[in-house]
């Protein structure tokens, strides 16, 4: 059958297509043939699970985030696990099975969009050349997908139905070799593990504290407060951190991505594993129209990881990811889900140091994701023992390495800011763009208080971050 229609129809089936420039995003993938959805079979997250149509069901197994990379080519990777669309084991062959794998940027996980000028799209593997196709011209529920030459032929039409846009890529803000600039602030400064942003004119900074304190400054110099972000603790935090007390929320991060102000922020109790993170969206910083979205990711005494600390990281093409973590088995990172900016897939671990590791910060500047960690301890006024330090990673997910070359999974971590006979324990640091650091010390002028510090970040010819 196949065949005959493929002699039959002759050239003008196999007239090439046009390569499309497909928006970075979350997908259905529907076939022509049968009207039905790709998805990983059984909603399964192992590897190796089978790739197979079902219909429309709604949920997570039968959506995909495509994503163009450096080379033209797009990763599918599916939303429920966070694994890749493969052509399993390398195979070229016509028939051979496509499944879900972890993504490490094969030629079998990459795929050419061609655009079929009628409102649908062949997938073709880059390391085969053929199609994706669902085998066999079945229409059945479950029916098996696989690749096949290229024949345009309905089985190997897709329509690819946007269900949410990734955001845009990261800015890089930064300069070479600036001078120091650190800078003078004044007005209300007390802090402790701030974030900060900018929005229309305005800088923004929120902090640990009763309900996520904040503040908002004309011009990142004169600092005035603004009321809390949760003027009364939400209900669901009491059933993750039963010991949680006060409204005290601590470490909030706060970005804007994709149209919306994204606020990660953690829930806990000093010392202990039982942590919850919780997000929150606002259309703005300006408005401040808060919506509670929920539980991000929780641990217990059982997970070797904590979830506090959380800070949102957009990677080189555009999709988001989040790292978090404390002492315990260090600082890890997982890749979101654009559409809720949940967890999707597996956890990475990055860092981890004995002696205190927390606090972590990504951003990615001209090839390179940098890590940014807060390492001793804090919290002991002008006894505390925090630093800055950091490494870098071709990969968001590492490994990432120090001046030295040493991991930081390993204890690396090269210094950035060790503190001052004034200023004791910096850490709790975030990072806007590329170029502006904001973090907490200690006043050894002032009775040991915890103070909001913003500087300039420079760059060295050498691409590391200094003041």
């Amino acid at each position: 059958m196949r065949a005959f229609y493929t002699l039959a129809l002759g050239s003008c089936l196999l007239a090439s297509a046009a390569q499309a420039d497909v928006a970075n995003g979350v997908y259905t993938i529907q076939n022509k043939l049968s009207g039905k959805l790709v998805e990983v079979v059984n909603a399964d997250r192992s590897n190796g699970a089978n790739v197979s149509q079902w219909p429309d069901n709604g949920h997570n197994t039968q959506r995909w985030l495509i994503t163009k990379r450096d080379d033209g080519y797009y990763s599918v990777l599916n939303i429920n696990s966070g694994k890749a669309m493969e052509v399993y084991n390398s195979g070229t062959t016509d028939g051979a099975n496509v499944s879900q794998w972890p993504y490490w940027g094969g030629n079998m996980q990459q795929w050419n969009i061609h655009d079929e000028g009628n409102g649908y799209f062949q997938l073709i593997n880059k390391n085969s050349g053929k199609a994706l196709d669902l085998l066999g011209w079945d229409e059945a529920n479950g029916a098996n997908i696989g690749q096949w030459s290229v024949n345009h032929l309905d089985s190997q039409q897709w329509r690819l139905n946007l269900v949410q846009a990734s955001g845009g890529k990261p800015v890089d803000t930064s300069t070479t070799n600036g001078a120091a600039n650190f800078w003078p602030l004044s007005g209300n400064l007390g802090t402790h593990d701030p974030t900060i942003a900018y929005e229309n004119g305005s800088w923004w900074e929120f902090q640990t504290g009763v309900g996520i304190y904040g503040k908002v400054s004309q011009n990142g110099l004169q600092w005035e407060p603004l009321p809390s972000v949760f003027p009364n603790a939400l209900s669901w935090w009491h059933t993750y951190v039963p010991g949680h007390a006060n409204n005290d929320v601590w470490a909030p991060d706060v970005k804007h991505y994709n149209g919306k102000v994204w606020l990660y922020y953690a829930i806990s109790t000093f010392g202990s594993r039982v942590s919850a993170i919780g997000l929150a969206s606002a259309s703005s910083l300006a408005a401040g129209n808060w919506q509670d979205r929920g539980l991000v990711i929780n641990t217990t005494t059982a997970n070797n990881y904590n979830a506090i600390d959380p800070d949102l990281v957009i990677d080189k093409d555009g999709d988001p990811w989040l790292t978090f973590g404390s002492w315990n088995s260090g600082i890890k990172v997982t890749r979101l889900n654009p559409v809720n900016m949940k967890p999707m897939g597996d956890l990475f671990s990055v860092a981890n140091r004995s002696g205190g590791i927390e606090a972590p910060t990504i951003i990615y500047r001209r090839g390179y994701y940098y890590l940014f960690v807060s390492v001793g301890v804090c919290c002991q006024g002008v006894n505390s023992t925090y630093q800055i330090r950091y490494g870098r990673a071709t990969d968001v997910t590492g490994p990432y390495l120090d001046k030295n070359g040493t991991d930081m999974m390993s204890g690396g971590g090269s210094l950035l800011d060790g503190g001052n006979n004034q200023w004791v324990g910096p850490g709790g640091q975030d990072i806007a763009n590329t170029d502006v650091i904001i973090r907490h010390a200690y006043d050894a002028t002032d009775n040991g208080n915890a103070k909001m510090l913003i500087s300039t970040l420079n760059w060295d010819s050498s691409g590391w971050p200094r003041y």
